[in-house]
């Protein structure tokens, strides 16, 4: 990924994150989603946020690595990183988990 010469600094950085997620949070369905990370993001790393996202329930269910891995191509690494960031992260993952279960199941 690409790096800054210098860092912005922790003000600015946070500002922008609060920007960016206020962006996500404005739009209003999921085509608009997906329209939005098309647009923001390379082929590339949109391709990095759908693997991530895959494990996810993998892991809930409490998948081993090495299966979710077979089943969906994503690197043990990643799904590694994937289950830390679930167990000690800042709770997103978790969050928006919840609220898919809660709208597949409405549905």
């Amino acid at each position: 990924m690409k790096q800054r010469p210098e860092p912005l600094p922790d003000h600015e950085a946070s500002a922008s994150l609060t920007a960016l997620a206020r962006a996500f949070a404005g739009l209003k369905t999921a085509d608009e989603v997906a329209r939005f990370l098309d647009d923001l993001c390379t082929p590339a790393e949109l391709e990095a946020l759908v693997d991530r996202w895959r494990v996810v329930p993998l892991l809930q269910q409490g998948v081993p690595y090495r299966e979710i891995h077979d089943r969906t191509g994503v690197s043990v690494t990643t799904v590694g990183r994937v289950a830390r960031t679930l167990d000690r992260g800042a709770g997103g993952y978790a969050i928006a988990a919840r609220r898919v279960s809660r709208t597949n199941e409405s549905h």
